[in-house]
């Protein structure tokens, strides 16, 4: 049995403190290196342009306009047998270039390949959707409007899919506070019992570290080793034994254990 250590303040100790540090670029390496991908790149240049093009991770990269996203898709998938859409979303870098990334991963099943489209447009401006080619980028599109905000011309349906529809801002995009603004903080105790009830039942409380010490039902041993439920001030007990009443799990006695120190 470990020694017990007081857990106050825990959510205030930082485990990573270094905010600056920057993960090194993957390598970009000549599509040439690998004959498939090279192949399939020539085609893919007698119909669309490309504006860049490289291998990363043994991953085909592709650049293109915007504008042809669908229509690259569907060649794509009818004439080099990428079959699949894996995952497509978006990447904010508003504050950096002004624009969002929208990324669309195909797999082709047939020749074991991976290939990445990439995109750029502005805050302002909207992609076409791709349901029509893949209807798995049905729900990615709504996410992707939901999170980010982007909107996608002639969707069938789009709504936000995980915020409520009377939600403010987009949490996925950079300049989101991490915890929720304040529409965030109150936006259930509005809903649900109205704002004259603020003040009753107080804002939500939205850091997952945090730990209220006079919570005795979610935390048994703040400060103090006390039953579950008991007044904050109420005297500290001697436990000898744990998970009595649970049939499936061999109770715990303490006076068979003891204390491993760590080993230097």
């Amino acid at each position: 049995m470990r020694p017990y250590r007081p857990k106050k303040n825990v959510q205030k100790k930082a485990y990573y403190t270094d905010r600056f540090w920057v993960a090194p670029k993957i390598p970009e390496d000549d599509v040439s290196n690998d004959e498939v991908f090279a192949a399939d790149l020539e085609k893919i240049k007698e119909k669309f342009e490309i504006k860049k093009a490289f291998l990363q991770r043994g991953q085909l990269v592709i650049y293109i306009d915007p504008s042809i996203n669908k229509e690259l898709l569907f060649y794509l998938r009818d004439e080099l047998e990428y079959d699949m859409l894996m995952e497509m979303s978006a990447v904010d870098y508003l504050a950096q270039d002004g624009e969002f990334e929208i990324f669309y991963q195909l797999l082709s099943m047939k020749k074991r390949k991976r290939l990445r489209v990439k995109c750029r447009i502005k805050e302002d401006e909207a992609i076409e959707s791709v349901n029509p080619v893949f209807r798995s980028a049905d729900w990615s599109e709504r996410e992707m409007y939901d999170m980010f905000g982007i909107k996608v011309n002639n969707h069938p349906y789009l709504k936000r899919i995980l915020m409520p529809e009377d939600w403010v801002g987009h949490p996925l995009r950079k300049t989101y506070p991490l915890h929720g603004d304040e529409a965030a903080q109150w936006y259930e105790v509005d809903k649900i019992f109205g704002k004259e009830y603020r003040e009753i039942i107080g804002p939500e409380q939205r850091d997952s570290a945090f730990i209220d010490v006079k919570d005795t039902i979610n935390f048994a041993r703040i400060k103090h080793e006390v039953p579950k439920g008991a007044p904050y001030d109420s005297e500290p007990i001697e436990i000898e034994k744990f998970n009595e009443d649970a049939p499936l799990v061999e109770t715990f006695d303490l006076k068979k254990s003891k204390i491993v120190s760590r080993d230097r």
